[in-house]
């Protein structure tokens, strides 16, 4: 994916390198203009086959006990331990995920 990154970002420290929409009337990056850099559109976005996908290429599911995790398909899928679960439970998730070949994107 392209990056895109906000106007004049360069030219200011306080300015984040995050994207904002350039607003102004005579923004040259608002105007499109072919050196000024990139606006997201349309255009760059995924494959269907690839969207919402995992970087690893699992889709992502959050579980919260072990009962979710017989729901699973390994081959596709991956989970995700929910932030409330605590560290009890987590462990029994882990090794419950471990045999069952499950891949764990937060052990």
């Amino acid at each position: 994916m392209k990056e895109f990154l906000r106007q004049s970002w360069r030219a200011y420290k306080r300015l984040k390198k995050v994207w904002r929409k350039p607003r102004g009337i005579h923004s040259k990056l608002r105007r499109k203009l072919k050196s000024k850099g990139k606006m997201p559109n349309i255009g760059y976005r995924k494959p269907k086959e690839i969207r919402y996908l995992h970087p690893s290429g699992f889709k992502e599911v959050l579980i919260s006990n072990i009962k979710e995790l017989e729901k699973i398909d390994p081959k596709t899928e991956a989970i995700k331990i929910a932030h409330t679960v605590g560290e009890k439970k987590r462990q029994e998730i882990v090794k419950k995920a471990q045999q069952l070949n499950i891949k764990i994107l937060n052990p």
